[in-house]
């Protein structure tokens, strides 16, 4: 009797210890390097248009069901800029070819659109430039391949526009697989609290850039890293606000940034006089109160010293463009003291219906939870909300500071060697994002000591490239 009641304490230890059976180490490297028989490494690199293949435009068409229907054609003309501009709009598109390519079944938390534009420069809480993901509206529990791979083709295709030869693309596309190859298998190596706090800072990235650059490329990026450092909320009030009568107000500079007042206006016809500020801050705060209640409490404090001062619409993006997107100017008791906060729409992601919702959390939720996840350091303010629409259905949000350090390579000019250095930050970076949130040995036991799975995906990302130059044509002619 004695003897059972000795097990049952022991089981009830081992339980409360752990919420889950743990794999071993040695156990997950060992699978993944099983799945390398079921999934080799050479299946990854073949992609061909399927039999039943969703058509493109459809795809893009039915997302825009719910926008802003005078902001759409803004949306679509910034897709018609180029290949690589349509790509960047076109994550429904990838997502659901993606879906029909080999996977090891591992999952991780996803970024859902990891093209090498969504990775760039922000200040940490502790006011450090650090490198990481930046845009997480796709974010979802997915394979990990679907990562790397939209990585990899954006490469490609962004060095097609840049005018790159095949050679100098090729060993762009393969250096950022290798690095999230070797960084993954180094993260296998290391403790799981040494793999969370692991991250690269701007004079890290500043050296990987600097290598091979030139006298003008290295002052390029010192450049950048200054321009990074000096992008916040009194940079954003400098721009985007002017004085009248007194007070800071958000300029009107239609399409792009439309203050709610003038919005009011035009949905009325009528000439709405502006409200005063008492008006205004009860306006902003009922916009805010769900979003400052899902706060911690310490960051609830924090937002409270702030008073809302003006709101409007903004622009931005160019897959996001129609969704609701607001900033909102804050002012503190201190003299020049403003936050700028940006109220981002939210939807389901496009990797959703694919790989399954991960749970039932609103959209504004789903995006928070993702980005925390993957990130070394997040917005101190980021949280989420709630707004009715103009149906009286909620929409749901989430908010961040509009600019808090952000800063990113110009794509439009950057050089081959610069972009070969940026491509290895980010296939670092992003195995870095999988390696916190998924099971990183067996991912590692997968990719192995060898390059055939980094060969394999230099071929896929070519011939990804030539799907999305037919999908461009197919778009543009739609345009006509």
């Amino acid at each position: 009797m004695e003897v059972n009641q000795e097990q049952r304490v022991r089981k009830d230890i081992r339980k409360a210890l752990s919420y889950k059976k743990q794999v071993s180490a040695k156990e997950s490297k060992r699978r993944g390097k099983a799945l390398r028989e079921l999934v080799p490494h050479a299946c990854h690199e073949a992609w061909q248009v399927r039999e039943r293949r969703s058509d493109a435009i459809d795809l893009l068409d039915k997302q825009d069901e719910g926008r802003a229907h005078e902001l759409v054609p803004i949306r679509k003309e910034r897709m018609a800029a180029s290949p690589f501009a349509f790509f960047r709009g076109a994550a429904v598109i990838m997502a659901n070819d993606l879906a029909r390519t080999p996977s090891t079944g591992i999952r991780v938390q996803a970024c859902g659109d990891a093209h090498v534009a969504n990775f760039g420069l922000f200040h940490s809480p502790e006011r450090k430039l650090i490198f990481d993901i930046t845009d997480f509206d796709e974010t979802e529990i997915a394979p990990w391949e679907w990562d790397i791979k939209r990585l990899g083709a954006s490469l490609e295709i962004c060095g097609r526009e840049r005018g790159f030869d095949s050679k100098a693309r090729r060993a762009i596309v393969r250096t950022a697989v290798e690095a999230y190859r070797e960084a993954m298998r180094e993260f296998a190596r290391m403790g799981t609290l040494d793999v969370w706090y692991a991250h690269m800072d701007a004079d890290e990235l500043y050296e990987r850039m600097a290598y091979k650059a030139s006298k003008s490329e290295r002052k390029e990026a010192e450049e950048l890293l200054d321009k990074a450092r000096s992008k916040n909320s009194a940079r954003a009030v400098k721009k985007l606000t002017e004085i009248v009568d007194g007070e800071l107000r958000i300029v009107n500079e239609p399409p792009l940034v439309v203050p709610l007042r003038e919005i009011v206006r035009q949905y009325s016809g009528m000439n709405v006089p502006d409200p005063d500020m008492h008006e205004r801050e009860r306006i902003t705060a009922r916009l805010l109160s769900h979003y400052r209640k899902n706060l911690p409490d310490d960051r609830r404090r924090l937002i409270e010293q702030y008073r809302g001062v003006d709101i409007a619409r903004k622009v931005v993006g160019v897959g996001s463009v129609g969704l609701q997107a607001w900033i909102v100017v804050m002012e503190g008791a201190a003299e020049e003291d403003h936050l700028v906060l940006q109220i981002k729409e939210a939807r389901d992601s496009v990797l959703a219906p694919l790989a399954g919702k991960s749970s039932e959390d609103t959209p504004g939720q789903r995006v928070v939870k993702g980005q925390k996840a993957m990130q070394i350091a997040s917005d101190v303010l980021l949280g989420w909300t709630e707004l009715p629409g103009k149906d009286g259905a909620p929409r749901s949000y989430y908010v961040r500071q509009l600019w808090d350090g952000k800063g990113s390579a110009d794509l439009d000019e950057i050089e081959e060697d610069a972009l070969e250095a940026l491509a290895g930050a980010c296939g670092w970076t992003l195995a870095h994002a999988h390696a916190r949130t998924g099971d990183r040995f067996a991912i590692a036991g997968y990719l192995g000591k060898g390059d055939g799975f980094d060969r394999a995906l230099v071929r896929f990302a070519k011939s990804y490239a030539d799907q999305n130059e037919c999908d461009y044509r197919a778009f543009l002619e739609s345009l006509r």
